[in-house]
């Protein structure tokens, strides 16, 4: 197992500008998010059938649904996959935060799509963040986003305990986001 955290923690693209600044590399696929980490977990229902859990998870991983959250998106790939660098940035004008992460692992299954991404150095966080959609059994469908972060930068720290509470609120406007994707 450590080899395969170790492997996991090497960069894929070694053009890519920086490593992994975190340890534990695909915990948001595991049952326990590791310890000595803010935990999120926000699930949402957003919307009902097969071409709503087809549509949905297209979205999540070709990345329009943090483009249509109003996040710009730079990646070297147009959709998710594995060691995948892509920088996400949030902001208005000068004042535009940048996260370079790279994509960690994927689900590209029957009722269940998604990805994670995890930080890299130079990114406020240090952590992990998936978005998974998931068609249940009885139609509806789902959307969760699994994060474990802490601050990695002196403004992150500086702002304690509001950056979880901006951490849940962007969560909840990617599943509002990802609903209006899905009514079309």
């Amino acid at each position: 197992m450590a080899r395969l955290i170790r492997d996991l923690a090497t960069p894929a693209n070694p053009a890519a500008p920086a490593p992994l600044n975190y340890r534990e590399v695909g915990a948001t696929g595991q049952d326990r998010l590791p310890a000595g980490y803010h935990h999120l977990h926000h699930t949402v229902r957003i919307g009902h059938g097969r071409d709503a859990f087809e549509t949905a998870g297209a979205a999540v991983t070709t990345w329009r649904m943090h483009r249509s959250s109003g996040a710009r998106v730079r990646g070297e790939a147009t959709r998710a996959e594995p060691g995948a660098y892509v920088e996400v940035s949030l902001g208005v004008g000068p004042v535009r935060f940048t996260a370079p992460c790279e994509v960690i692992w994927t689900a590209y299954e029957k009722d269940r799509t998604g990805f994670a991404y995890g930080t890299r150095t130079g990114h406020p966080e240090c952590g992990e963040e998936s978005f998974v959609v998931d068609l249940h059994p009885d139609g509806s469908v789902w959307f969760t986003v699994t994060a474990f972060s802490r601050p990695a930068a002196w403004y992150t720290r500086l702002a304690g305990p509001l950056v979880p509470v901006l951490q849940h609120a962007y969560a909840r406007r990617l599943g509002r986001t990802l609903q209006r994707v899905v009514a079309g």
